[in-house]
């Protein structure tokens, strides 16, 4: 299988960075191959101007070029993995404007569905899980995250992973990086 893995953070020495390589080294090792956007590294401008923003009139609107070059790209590929720190209770600013360009009206949601049946987000939470899950933080991003975008887009088989306690565990990155890879390999 195809998979486009797609990162939002400032820095490639980050532990979002390592994660990603440990989900595609363990994918890569059962065959799949893996396409990586590295939206930072990129520079993706993720402001919607007026040419990427949703026409409810005209779900066949063409959309800027560089928004459909990203759309080709999604194409291109059979799955979509996120793989993103928690900023705020939701992903960084960066992977949502990615999101709010791309994932447009006719063609991610209203007469056209994401073109990819599985659609997954592994998000990297600094917070234990029990900081969670006491004020709801988790189950607020499966709501928004799961339901709101994935479910919203029509994907048959959304997943939102939180993996908990980069900051807050000693033991978490070390956790992240495991859990990261076992994902990999059961893609």
């Amino acid at each position: 299988m195809k998979i486009l893995l797609v990162t939002a953070h400032p820095r490639t020495d980050s532990l979002t960075h390592a994660a990603a390589n440990a989900f595609a080294e363990a994918a890569r090792s059962n065959g799949h191959e893996i396409e990586t956007a590295d939206l930072m590294a990129e520079g993706f401008d993720p402001i919607v101007r007026e040419p990427d923003e949703p026409d409810w009139a005209n779900s066949a609107k063409l959309y800027s070029p560089t928004v459909q070059n990203e759309m080709a790209r999604i194409e291109r590929n059979e799955a979509t993995v996120m793989i993103f720190p928690v900023y705020w209770w939701s992903m960084p600013a960066l992977l949502k404007g990615w999101i709010d360009r791309v994932w447009n009206n006719g063609w991610a949601y209203g007469e056209g569905k994401y073109p990819h049946k599985r659609a997954w987000m592994l998000a990297i939470g600094g917070a234990a899980a029990d900081g969670y899950t006491k004020r709801g933080y988790d189950a607020a991003m499966r709501t928004q995250l799961n339901v709101g975008i994935l479910g919203y887009c029509g994907i048959a088989e959304p997943r939102l992973e939180l993996l908990y306690g980069s900051i807050d565990d000693a033991s978490g990155p070390e956790t992240i990086l495991a859990t990261a890879r076992q994902l990999g390999s059961e893609f």
